[in-house]
């Protein structure tokens, strides 16, 4: 398994942009398909995008396309996610997860299909 440690968590202003970090350690995450997930106050963890391992293909939830980009840098065992126009209801604490699946273009959007997470890092939007 591969331990997954998010950074880049903060206190933003509404309209402001935020890049989180999620390293890896154990494992090359090449092998991966990676995925980002959220859980605000009261609710569920919920998905918010997910890479393919070659990084040629994402796919994002509603609340967040446009806005959100998921990329990975195999060479440095990293994945991203840049969030951009940030408004409250993006407060929450944001989790980076792995599965490994053989396919080099699947995108994987259920917590119940990955296996890996990090311990998650608080992202709050307030003015």
């Amino acid at each position: 398994q591969v331990q997954l440690v998010e950074s880049g968590g903060g206190l933003v202003q509404p309209g402001g942009s935020l890049r989180l970090s999620c390293s890896a350690s154990g494992r090359t995450l090449s092998t991966y398909v990676l995925g980002w997930f959220r859980r605000a106050p009261g609710n569920e963890r919920e998905f918010v995008a997910s890479i393919a391992r070659s990084g040629g293909r994402t796919y994002y939830a509603d609340s967040v396309k446009g806005r959100f980009t998921i990329s990975r840098d195999n060479t440095k065992n990293t994945v991203y996610l840049q969030m951009n126009s940030l408004s409250p209801e993006d407060t929450a604490v944001y989790y980076c997860a792995a599965t490994s699946i053989p396919l080099s273009n699947a995108v994987v959007t259920t917590v119940r299909n990955f296996n890996s997470w990090g311990q998650g890092t608080q992202v709050t939007v307030s003015s």
